[in-house]
């Protein structure tokens, strides 16, 4: 048994600490309508102290409607709002529902789900369901171009096509097996610099990877990865180090156990919080926990502002504006 002595010399996690708890949904929710909208005004024209510009031609000399929250561009004469040109743009629901559910959204540790969030907001699951990928879309910008560098750990891991057994034994097929999968079954290729970004990737098989890794890895990198014999081709272009998992999970001279760590946390979020992550939208799920893995050691308040002006600076979103009607059409 630890004494108390021992037990406050321990460190303490960083999300147990004060310093990670900087944002109060109490807060946001408690927010009148001009205030969520000065809000959102102040973060979307950050640079420009909240003065509205132009999305289209970024032209600082607006109109201000005064029965309306609309402006108008002196240059273009184009009419646009706090939200258009966003990821927001043709929004349904108020502005201060969004500040709440990007702060929801950012508190979850494991992620949120849609059916959660339509419950939190008291909105439509479909409506739910779109706003969380759309802020999904938004997280996972800040990586587009990215590449890693130094000491990188590469692994996979595959999700989805899952085959429920058969119930005698008898019946039952091996799984694991090719032949056996549904066609529906992703891996995960991860790219995590030692103390640094996570960058995942979604492919059919780990081997379809080799490519992206050596485009996404900076020469001279040194690259940990397992005994896979697909990892061969990396020799070619890095220093590698491998580790035989069969025979031990760190040897002392190379180890993927921050790659593990990501795809514990994917795990995590796929059986505690959405029972279900695969298909067209595994790749959503893997950077959301890649951000999240990134940005562990910030606290949610500046998480919720970064998501929030990655919201507002990212343009429409052509996936999933008009999701559900599309997908309407496509049935009739």
């Amino acid at each position: 048994m630890r004494s108390t002595e021992n037990v406050g010399l321990m460190s303490q996690h960083f999300l147990l600490s004060r310093k990670a708890r900087t944002l109060s949904l109490a807060k946001v929710a408690r927010l009148s309508d001009e205030e969520a909208y000065e809000t959102f005004r102040l973060i979307r024209w950050a640079a420009t102290n909240g003065a509205p510009v132009c999305p289209r031609c970024e032209c600082a000399a607006v109109y201000t409607y005064t029965t309306r929250k609309l402006y108008k561009c002196k240059a273009c004469n184009h009419q646009f709002s706090v939200t258009s040109g966003t990821i927001f743009a043709s929004r349904k629901l108020s502005i201060r529902d969004y500040l709440l559910a990007i702060a929801i959204f950012v508190n979850g540790a494991k992620g949120h789900s849609a059916l959660q969030l339509s419950r939190d907001l008291d909105c439509q699951y479909k409506s739910a369901f779109v706003m969380a990928h759309k802020i999904r879309e938004a997280m996972a910008s800040e990586a587009n171009g990215a590449t890693v560098s130094g000491t990188v750990e590469v692994d996979g891991a595959y999700f989805g096509g899952h085959i429920r057994p058969a119930n005698y034994k008898a019946n039952r097929r091996d799984r694991r097996l090719v032949q056996h999968q549904t066609g529906k079954r992703r891996v995960v290729v991860i790219m995590r610099e030692r103390g640094g970004r996570t960058l995942p990737f979604v492919f059919k098989s780990e081997d379809a990877s080799v490519v992206t890794i050596a485009r996404t890895v900076a020469p001279g990198s040194v690259v940990h990865a397992d005994e896979a014999t697909h990892w061969d081709a990396l020799h070619a272009r890095f220093l590698t180090k491998r580790i035989n998992h069969g025979e031990a999970y760190s040897d002392g001279e190379a180890c993927t156990n921050q790659a593990e760590s990501f795809f514990s946390r994917l795990r995590r979020a796929e059986i505690g919080t959405h029972h279900h992550v695969a298909g067209p939208y595994l790749n959503a799920y893997a950077s959301e926990m890649a951000w999240r893995e990134n940005n562990r050691r910030v606290s949610n308040g500046e998480q919720y502002l970064m998501v929030a002006d990655a919201s507002l600076q990212h343009p429409v979103s052509r996936r999933w504006k008009g999701y559900w009607q599309r997908a309407l059409a496509s049935e009739t």
